[in-house]
């Protein structure tokens, strides 16, 4: 599953959207019928994830959290506690709740990202800036490209 592109769109007054056609077809073609909306961890946009690819992050992170933890069991908890499970109306639209809407400071234009195996929705005011300046991405990507064997830090960028 490969989500692939930005998308401008629009909330309605009820803060419903549609799911870009793109998009939508890539669901279809993996089968799958609801996602998981959450907010980002980092940035201040929303994450749209396929059920199945949501059930793999909450695999992945339980696998890693020890259930004994106290400190853990609230990282997990705070992980999954804020998510709504979306469907798609007949239209192909979906509700983000006003909560979420706050959360991403978006008030009607948004913008989709596709981001592989998730979409990302932003507020327009935010997504249109550029997320690295030109010359930044072009040394962090060098970076991360010649040394794959060594996870990226932001260090290796600088010269």
């Amino acid at each position: 599953m490969r989500f692939l592109g930005n998308i401008e769109a629009k909330t309605d007054v009820k803060g419903r959207a549609f799911l870009p056609v793109v998009f939508r077809k890539v669901l279809q073609a993996s089968g799958e019928e609801s996602l998981v909306l959450r907010k980002d961890v980092f940035q201040p946009c929303l994450v749209l994830y396929p059920q199945s690819v949501w059930n793999e992050q909450m695999d992945t992170l339980r696998r890693r959290l020890n259930r004994w933890s106290a400190h853990q069991q609230l990282i997990f908890r705070q992980f999954v506690a804020d998510v709504e499970t979306l469907t798609l109306d007949g239209n192909g639209r979906f509700l983000i709740p006003k909560r979420y809407l706050k959360m991403a400071n978006i008030e009607q234009s948004i913008k989709f990202i596709g981001m592989g195996d998730t979409i990302e929705i932003w507020s327009s005011n935010v997504a249109s800036q550029p997320f690295m300046e030109p010359d930044e991405f072009s040394r962090a990507l060098e970076a991360i490209m010649t040394t794959p064997e060594t996870p990226y830090t932001a260090e290796q960028t600088t010269d």
